[in-house]
């Protein structure tokens, strides 16, 4: 009776370990996953901003190019000759 009992002590005990480690394995996989989930959105937006921020500026340049080469333009054509 006594090597059944610590026999079930024993198995018993060893689950309870098994399901500890497993419990904080899944929680530890759980976080990691969460923490790369959010990693990468998180990379995501801000390559999205530098991006919108890079085509912005460009824009934005090609813009000040076109509005001093129109301005050019229109002065060689309004200059007297």
């Amino acid at each position: 009776m006594a090597g059944a009992f610590f026999a079930a002590a024993f198995f018993a005990g060893a689950f309870l370990a098994t399901a500890r480690l497993a419990g904080a394995f899944f929680a530890a996989a759980f976080f990691a996953g969460a923490f790369l989930a959010t990693a990468r959105l998180a990379g995501a937006f801000f390559a999205a901003a530098f991006f919108a921020g890079a085509f912005f500026a460009t824009a934005f340049f090609a813009g000040a190019f076109l509005a001093a080469f129109f301005a050019v333009v229109f002065a060689a054509a309004t200059m007297p000759p």
